[in-house]
């Protein structure tokens, strides 16, 4: 039997996608404006959140490569045969299989794809060294040029359709958000709690997205010593009266992330939490206030620094004040020029989606110890800014009784 290195199978009928036709040309119209500028012959997008933004197809690696190959004229993912029709029915676009059945089928597809090909564009910042030299060695003499930071330039503008669609997740974070605050009580586990509110949310993307893959939503929620870290996993601790707790909610909407992220307290918090808590919430009402169309990144974060420093609490502060939305995950994607940090010096513009979340870090040990994190998601419009996140912060709020 004579197995094929690579193939195709329209298996079924094409799926719905998060977007509509106009969108996924409206970017690749873009992606081909590079093409043409940088006098490439064709892009070979390797990241989930290239891949997914371009085609809307959103892989599992389990250890194989995958890509997204556009030229002037044609779009088409190359997907392992282990994943069958799924890549051809979920993407905009066309889709080439490659086989397990010899080494390197992978770049036999790419070279099928691409013939006597001077200059293409790769993603530096997400191909390994090993497959970087991979590709060199089977393209020859083609140069390879890193497009990624200008793909991520594109990716930071978000369309109308994108924003509707993070719209809509901010408000299944707030669901989320209500259905864990349910179920918090003493002696109830973080796990049985953050349980209750990823179920919540599944349950709402069902409803209002039902074309939507049911994928990596999740909920981090965490008392005690375990607030101390934005990204700690929930755990089986149990709430104990007068804990710290940390509400975090994250659904996911085809490869979109978006977040709902709370300080609150079980019962009672002492005076030296509710001080800290209080600075941390000063901070964050003043970084909204911020966060508008021709602000600097780096001016936001300077003055978010002074106030801290004024409060008291700027040695306690863990990270950036706020990062962009879109296509990304804990596990891919991140736009990094458009984060609220001393180094990044974008202005804010139309279109721009980017969260509010400083956070403080007190020590075991000290009075009022535990992180305080609060977490909103703003909308950057012509002449303002809408905070789409609707779930209420504070000690007014927050003190679960």
């Amino acid at each position: 039997m004579e197995r094929p290195n690579f193939f195709q199978l329209k298996n079924g009928s094409k799926a719905q996608l998060p977007f509509t036709d106009n969108e996924y040309e409206n970017r690749l119209k873009s992606l081909r404006d590079i093409i043409s500028k940088k006098n490439l012959d064709a892009v070979i997008l390797t990241s989930m959140h290239n891949i997914a933004y371009y085609s809307g197809f959103l892989y599992c690696s389990f250890g194989r490569p995958y890509a997204c190959i556009v030229t002037s004229k044609s779009n088409i993912v190359i997907s392992a045969n282990i994943d069958a029709g799924q890549p051809w029915r979920r993407c905009y676009g066309e889709n080439l299989i490659y086989t397990d059945w010899q080494r390197d089928n992978y770049l036999k597809a790419i070279i099928y794809l691409l013939k006597n090909v001077k200059r293409v564009g790769v993603e530096n910042d997400h191909l390994t060294l090993e497959r970087y030299k991979n590709l060199k060695d089977v393209l020859g003499d083609t140069e390879l040029i890193d497009i990624a930071p200008m793909v991520m330039m594109k990716r930071m503008i978000k369309s109308e359709e994108e924003i509707a669609l993070i719209t809509s997740g901010a408000k299944i974070a707030d669901i989320g958000g209500e259905a864990l605050v349910k179920e918090i009580k003493v002696g109830v586990s973080e796990i049985d709690i953050a349980m209750a509110g990823r179920d919540a949310m599944e349950k709402a993307i069902v409803k209002f997205h039902p074309h939507s893959e049911l994928r990596d939503t999740w909920v981090w929620f965490q008392s005690g010593i375990n607030t101390d870290g934005a990204h700690n996993p929930a755990t089986t601790r149990k709430l104990g009266y007068g804990d710290i707790l940390s509400l975090n909610t994250f659904p996911m909407i085809s490869g979109y992330y978006t977040a709902l992220e709370r300080t609150l307290f079980v019962g009672e918090a002492n005076d030296a939490s509710l001080k800290a808590w209080e600075a941390n919430v000063k901070v964050h009402k003043r970084g909204i206030e911020l966060i508008k169309p021709g602000a600097k990144c780096s001016e936001i974060t300077a003055e978010l620094n002074e106030l801290f420093a004024e409060l008291g609490y700027l040695q306690y502060r863990t990270f950036g004040y706020g990062h962009s939305f879109g296509v990304l995950s804990h596990y891919y994607g991140r736009e990094g020029k458009l984060e609220l940090r001393e180094d990044v010096e974008t202005i804010l513009e139309k279109n721009m989606v980017v969260s509010m979340e400083p956070m403080i870090l007190i020590p075991e040990g000290k009075p009022g110890a535990g992180g305080y994190r609060e977490h909103d998601i703003l909308v950057v419009k012509e002449n303002s800014t809408e905070d789409i996140t609707k779930f209420p912060f504070g000690p007014e709020h927050n003190i679960i009784k």
